[in-house]
């Protein structure tokens, strides 16, 4: 499911400016894009729904389980510009087959982890896969198609990864009830296999050209270690030990480390993974930052609801994993609505409208206690999160272009979909001190872990009512590919 609310944020990568390059097998390209992007999908939603069996196989403690979903999560926030790049220098084509294999290996490894240490390798090298073939699958959709057919497949891409990301948790719920958490990563398996071959036999590249952006293996590594150092001293810091003085040390040493990329994405200039003129618009400071609290609140959210259903409120993985799907369902229905109305009053009420909503339901949310009451407590904090994000996060990819100058569109759309992963990392990283504890502890943190989610949420609408501007990149002409 964490990956099923990303897809506003991805498509940008596929409407900004490509080389277009007409495929012989048009249906077929789409479908090999699907299904490479379908792995991440899935997997980042089915993983949540396992934590509890995962924690209970390798007696794992709260930085354990955060580790789980952060090993992935640090190589794909950090690398996902870098893996864009990496396709325009060897070819997209040959990018997407890679990183498909990666993650299908890393998967393999994954089902078949010995110990909690190899599952967080297996999972690291899913995130580098994943990292490679999520950028690349869009930006061969974008540059084989263009006009009306453009359009279209942009919306079958993201409507099957909605599908994909909704049945995913569960699918993977009743794989753990009755199979086991093992199972849950050989799903990718045939996933991983029909996309390469389908790529290596129907899918053309266009030429590449080295000279057009060098790659910025140097801002990739620094923003790696940061987020790295920083993932990792919030960690410590959110679970049983506390701000030590080694958190501090980790937190220390990412900030230093994050500075240290500024500075290099600044000295290369346009050359950067993160070119610094982009924040030269307020706008797009504004949608970044709104994009930074709003997916970190929600991914927050989808790790921690489904283990405080299972532990808490002695819900079975495949029920924990189906109290989502209303959720994926009412978002994609309601998202091309909210789109369209964007194009008509602009991104800006919209964004800070749906982000207040999205606060009302983590408040609506604190009703979730023991008893873990489906229709009257969790449905309707939900639904009211669901209509939110569709009112905020449909809007997003036209504001994120309409920001900037046309050079930049592509870096932009790019950077806005790593910091929506990069708030997930953040959040999973603070969820320490709910994940260990237990029974009645268990829900009052999780009605902290909501408040604070309802905090980030209402800071996401301040950053889109003070900073964003709606321009005429807002109409409706700009968004016809949409």
């Amino acid at each position: 499911m964490s990956f099923a609310i990303h897809t506003s944020c991805d498509v940008g990568a596929a409407k900004a400016e490509t080389r277009r390059h007409p495929p012989r097998y048009p249906k077929l390209v789409l479908t090999t894009t699907i299904l490479a992007s379908s792995l991440a999908f899935i997997d980042g939603s089915v993983v949540n729904v396992g934590l509890p069996a995962i924690g209970t196989t390798f007696q794992a403690g709260a930085g354990d389980l955060q580790w789980v979903v952060n090993a992935y999560l640090l190589p794909l926030s950090a690398l996902l510009l870098l893996g864009g790049g990496a396709g325009d220098h060897f070819g997209r084509v040959r990018l997407l087959v890679v990183g498909t294999l990666i993650f299908g290996i890393a998967s393999v490894g994954c089902a078949v982890a010995p110990s909690l240490p190899w599952l967080l390798l297996a999972r690291c090298f899913q995130g580098i896969g994943a990292a490679l073939l999520m950028p690349n699958s869009l930006a061969i959709l974008g540059g084989s198609f263009s006009g009306e057919a453009r359009g279209r497949a942009i919306g079958t891409w993201a409507s099957m990864g909605a599908v994909m990301g909704a049945g995913g948790p569960v699918l993977g719920g009743w794989l753990i009830d009755t199979v086991g958490w093992r199972s849950i990563f050989l799903v990718n398996i045939p996933l991983a296999v029909g996309a390469i071959a389908l790529a290596l036999a129907f899918v053309r590249d266009a030429p590449t050209d080295q000279k057009r952006q060098p790659l910025d293996i140097q801002g990739g590594a620094l923003a790696t270690l940061a987020l790295g150092g920083l993932t990792w001293g919030l960690t410590i810091g959110s679970g049983p030990s506390g701000w030590t003085s080694a958190a501090l040390a980790l937190l220390a040493a990412g900030f230093a480390l994050l500075v240290a990329f500024v500075w290099v994405e600044k000295t290369r200039g346009e050359d950067a993974m993160m070119p610094l003129a982009l924040f030269a618009s307020s706008s797009f400071i504004g949608l970044t930052l709104l994009t930074l609290l709003l997916y970190g609140a929600l991914g927050g959210l989808i790790v921690l609801l489904p283990y405080v259903l299972i532990r808490a409120a002695a819900y079975s993985a495949t029920a924990a994993g189906a109290t989502l799907l209303p959720f994926a369902v009412v978002l994609t229905l309601t998202s091309p609505l909210m789109g369209g109305l964007a194009g008509r009053i602009g991104s800006r009420v919209p964004l800070a409208v749906g982000s207040l909503m999205v606060a009302a339901g983590f408040l609506l949310i604190l009703r979730v206690g023991p008893g873990g009451e489906y229709w009257t407590s969790v449905l309707p904090a939900l639904l009211l999160i669901a209509f939110g994000m569709a009112g905020a996060v449909a809007p997003l990819t036209t504001a994120v272009l309409a920001s900037v100058d046309a050079r930049h569109t592509g870096s932009a759309s790019g950077l806005n979909s790593a910091v929506a992963r990069t708030g997930g990392l953040v959040a999973t990283a603070l969820l320490g001190s709910v994940l260990g504890t237990v029974g009645p502890r268990l829900i009052e943190g999780f009605h902290i872990a909501a408040a604070v989610g309802a905090l980030a949420s209402v800071g996401a609408a301040a950053a889109a009512f003070l900073l964003v501007k709606d321009t005429p990149g807002d109409a409706p002409g700009r968004t016809e590919d949409a």
